[in-house]
C-alpha cells in the first residue's frame, strides 16, 4: 500500500475503516467522510437530498495521491465536501464496472478521461458533472476544487430541477451507447485497414504509437505479429521490433529490478510515470515471448524472462496468487526509489565502472529528471540507453558481450543498494482477471523457453484462484487478507479461460481444459445476451448499476469480449463443438458496426478474427508425453511462431482428454511411434511421424 494504514483512533476514521481495498484504506483517516459504494451512502443522499461526490482512483496512481494531499487531507475542503455532498470512494480495480460507466460519462462530457475521476451525481446515481484531477484552488492548473464545490452547491440549491434534467439526459445517452444493434459479419478488408491505421499512427522517429505520451499497448503488437505472419508484410515486423527495442532501451523499463513502468510522459520513452501494473508485465511478457519465437532475437527472450523474474520475485504472494501493482511514489515523491545521482553510481561502482555505467545509461551530474512543480533538473537520473548495444560497443571499442557482462555486474551491485531504500507501496490485493493474464504469460513462456518453473508457478496461481476465488462454478473478482469479494466480471472469466487454455497446451493436464470449458458454461449462462448477442460486463446475478454495459474496444487492457472471441475460436478448434463457432459469429456481428468505425481500437478482437478467417489448425499428437519421439515433436512446435495452431496431446493413460474431445477416439498411433494429426477447415491431413513432416504440414 502506498500510504500508512496502521490503526488510528476510531473517532478519527471515516466509513472506509472496515474496507479491504488498499486504495480505500489510504483515505480512511481523511477529514472527508468517505463512504464505500453501497446503499448506506445512497440512502443518506436521498434522506438529506444531497448530491453524491464520487471519487474513483487506484492505490498506485500518482495524481490520486496529489489530489489527496492537496484537498482530501485538508480539513477545510473536507468540511465543505461533507456539508454539500455525500462523498463516496471507489477503487477502480475492485469495481471496474463502476469505473467504466462513469469514465464513459467523463469522456462524453469533457472529451477525455483519467484518474482520479471526479463525478457529481444525483442520489439515484445519475451523473451531471464529470472531471478528473482538480487542484485545491483555482489557478493556472484550472478550476479549483473549493470553487467547484461552492458552484455545485449554489446550483443544487437554486437550479436542482435543471441539474436533474441534465442527469436524466446524460443517462439516456449512456444507455443508448450501451445498447448496440448487431450488424453483418466484418468485411475481410478490415484487417488490412487496421494495419494501415496503425502504420499511420506509428512514430517513425521513436517507435510506438502516437506522438505525445507513450503507452505500451501490447495488444497492438500482438495484432501486428499475427498480421506479419499472415501476410509477410515486413513493415509490420519492423514496427514491432522498433517498438520492443525502444521500450527496452527507454526509461519505461526498470533495468535494475526489471519490469515495465506504466507509461512515459514524453515521446522518447524516457520519463515514466513510475507505477508498475501487473497486467502490463503479463501482456508485455507475452509480446516479447512471441517476438522471440518469430525472430529468434535473444534480447526479446531476455526481456520476457526478466519481466517474469520481477513478477515471481516481487509480485507473488506466499499462497501463489499475484499482487496488483507497485506505486509510483515513495516517501511522498514520485520515482524516488528508481532514480540515481551520478555520485551514488560512482560511490557504488568505483571510478572506472561508474564512468562506463554513466555513459551507457545516460547519467549526468545535473540529472535528466525534472522537479514536477518547478520544471528544473534535480540531479537525479532515469536510467536509459540512447543507442543499441552494438552502437555503444563500437563507440567505446568494447566487445558487445563484454560490455553486457560489465553492465550486468554493475546491476548486481546496484540492485541490493536500491533494495535498501524505502520501497514504493504495494497494492497487495489479488484480482482474478489480472492473475489470468499472468497465468497466460507464464504458460506461453514456459512452453516456448522450456521453463518448467514458469509452468509450476502458473499452476499454483490456478490452484489459488480455484481455492479462494471460485465457488459453485462462479468466480469472485478480488481476494485480500483472507476475504474474497465482488462478483466476477467478464474479464475475470475471459482472462482466466485464456490462461487455462494456454496452460493446458503447455502441460497437457486435461484438468485445465475441463476447467476452461466449465467456466465458459458459466459465462454463457450469466453474461451472454440471448436477444442481441455479446457479453455483458457484469453477470445477471450481480447488483446492477445505472446501465449494464457491453464493450469490445481495448484500453490498456484487451476487452473481455475480445479475449472471449479468441477463446471461442480456439475452443471450437479444440473440441469441434459448433456452439463455440456459432457464439463467436454472433459476437462478431454484434460488435461489427462499432468496429467498422474505428477498427484500430479493437486489435485484440481482430486478432481473433484473423484466427477465424486464416487457415487455423488443431494439431493432435498421440504418444507418451515424456517419450523421446513425442518430445521431439513438441520441441519442434515450440520453436516455431504458430499463432494459428492449437495443440492436443493424447496419451494412453489420459482418459479425461478423450472424454472432453470425443473425436480423439478416431485417431490412432501409426507404426507404434508418436503420431501427429493436423486438422483444419473441416479436413485432416494424413498422419505423420516426424517433427520435420509436422512442421512442413503447418508451413
Amino acid at each position: 500500500m502506498s500510504e500508512d494504514t496502521s490503526p488510528e483512533s476510531e473517532n478519527t476514521l471515516n466509513h472506509l475503516k472496515d474496507e479491504k481495498s488498499p486504495y480505500l484504506l489510504q483515505h480512511r483517516d481523511n477529514p472527508v467522510d468517505w463512504y464505500p459504494w453501497g446503499e448506506e451512502a445512497f440512502q443518506k443522499a436521498k434522506d438529506e437530498n444531497k448530491p453524491i461526490f464520487l471519487s474513483i482512483g487506484y492505490s498506485t496512481c500518482h495524481w490520486c495521491h496529489v489530489m489527496s494531499r492537496e484537498s482530501f487531507q485538508d480539513p477545510e475542503i473536507g468540511q465543505l465536501i461533507n456539508q454539500v455532498f455525500v462523498p463516496v470512494k471507489v477503487d477502480r480495480e475492485e469495481r471496474p464496472d463502476i469505473d467504466s460507466i462513469y469514465m464513459t460519462v467523463c469522456q462524453m462530457i469533457t472529451g477525455s478521461g483519467g484518474w482520479p475521476l471526479t463525478i457529481i451525481m444525483t442520489p439515484d446515481l445519475k451523473p451531471f458533472f464529470a472531471g478528473t484531477y482538480f487542484p485545491k484552488d483555482t489557478g493556472p492548473r484550472g478550476t479549483g476544487l473549493r470553487d467547484l464545490i461552492l458552484n455545485v452547491h449554489e446550483l443544487w440549491e437554486n437550479q436542482e430541477g435543471e441539474l436533474l434534467k441534465s442527469a436524466d439526459e446524460l443517462t439516456v445517452s449512456l444507455e443508448k451507447i450501451s445498447q448496440g444493434k448487431p450488424g453483418d459479419s466484418l468485411p475481410p478488408e478490415i484487417i488490412t485497414q487496421t494495419y494501415h491505421s496503425l502504420q499511420e499512427n506509428f512514430d517513425q522517429q521513436y517507435a510506438g504509437f502516437g506522438t505525445n505520451q507513450k503507452f505500451p499497448t501490447p495488444h497492438h503488437l500482438l495484432f501486428l505479429l499475427r498480421y506479419w505472419k499472415q501476410t509477410g508484410e515486413t513493415e509490420a515486423l519492423n514496427m514491432i521490433q522498433e517498438t520492443l527495442k525502444a521500450m527496452r532501451k527507454g526509461g519505461i523499463y526498470d533495468r535494475i529490478g526489471f519490469g515495465f513502468h506504466r507509461y512515459t510522459v514524453d515521446q522518447q520513452w524516457i520519463i515514466p510515470h513510475f507505477e508498475k501494473m501487473l497486467y502490463d508485465q503479463a501482456l508485455l511478457a507475452m509480446a516479447y515471448t512471441e517476438a522471440y519465437q518469430a525472430t529468434g532475437e535473444t534480447e526479446y527472450r531476455e526481456t520476457a524472462e526478466e519481466v517474469l523474474e520481477y513478477i515471481l520475485r516481487d509480485m507473488r504472494s506466499p499462497e501463489g496468487g499475484f499482487y496488483s501493482a507497485e506505486d509510483a511514489d515513495s516517501e511522498g515523491e514520485e520515482g524516488k526509489f528508481y532514480l540515481w545521482t551520478a555520485e551514488e553510481i560512482q560511490d557504488l561502482l568505483g571510478p572506472e565502472d561508474g564512468a562506463l555505467f554513466q555513459t551507457v545509461y545516460s547519467i549526468s551530474p545535473e540529472g535528466n529528471f525534472k522537479d514536477e512543480a518547478r520544471g528544473i533538473k534535480t540531479g537525479k537520473n532515469i536510467l536509459h540507453r540512447t543507442k543499441t548495444w552494438d552502437e555503444i560497443s563500437a563507440e567505446l571499442e568494447i566487445p558487445s558481450d563484454q560490455l553486457w557482462w560489465k553492465m550486468e555486474h554493475a546491476r548486481e551491485v546496484l540492485f541490493p543498494a536500491r533494495e535498501a531504500r524505502i520501497h514504493p507501496g504495494k497494492d497487495d490485493k489479488i484480482l482474478t482477471d489480472w492473475n489470468g493474464l499472468v497465468i497466460t504469460a507464464l504458460s506461453i513462456a514456459g512452453r516456448v523457453f522450456g521453463r518448467e518453473d514458469y509452468l509450476v508457478a502458473a499452476g499454483e496461481a490456478v490452484d489459488f484462484i480455484m481455492t479462494h476465488l471460485h465457488s459453485q462454478g462462479r468466480l469472485k473478482h478480488r481476494w485480500r487478507e483472507g476475504e474474497s469479494a465482488i462478483e466476477g466480471n467478464l474479464d475475470d472469466y475471459a482472462y482466466l479461460i485464456w490462461g487455462l487454455l494456454e496452460l493446458y497446451q503447455a502441460t497437457f493436464q486435461a484438468e485445465y481444459l475441463k476447467a476452461a470449458l466449465k467456466l465458459n458454461q458459466t459465462l454463457t449462462k450469466h453474461f451472454w445476451d440471448n436477444e442481441e448477442g455479446g457479453y455483458y460486463f457484469t453477470p445477471d446475478h450481480a447488483p446492477q448499476i445505472l446501465v449494464r454495459q457491453k464493450e469490445a474496444y481495448d484500453t490498456a487492457l484487451p476487452s473481455g469480449n475480445s479475449v472471449q472471441q479468441m477463446n471461442l475460436e480456439r475452443l471450437y478448434l479444440l473440441t469441434g463443438e459448433n456452439n463455440f463457432r456459432e457464439t463467436s459469429e454472433s459476437l462478431e456481428k454484434y460488435f461489427s458496426p462499432t468496429m467498422k468505425q474505428t477498427p484500430a481500437a479493437f486489435t485484440m478482437f481482430l486478432s481473433a478474427i484473423m484466427f477465424q478467417t486464416s487457415p487455423s489448425f488443431e494439431v493432435t499428437i498421440l504418444g507418451e508425453k515424456d517419450s523421446l519421439d513425442t518430445q521431439g515433436m513438441l520441441k519442434a512446435l515450440q520453436k516455431e511462431y504458430l499463432p494459428q495452431v492449437v495443440l492436443v496431446l493424447k496419451s494412453s493413460s489420459d482418459d479425461l482428454i478423450k472424454e472432453l474431445i470425443p473425436s480423439l477416439e478416431n485417431k490412432t498411433m501409426v507404426g507404434n511411434q508418436a503420431t501427429a494429426y493436423v486438422c483444419g477447415d473441416g479436413t485432416c491431413q494424413a498422419p505423420v511421424n516426424t517433427p520435420e513432416e509436422l512442421i512442413n504440414l503447418l508451413k
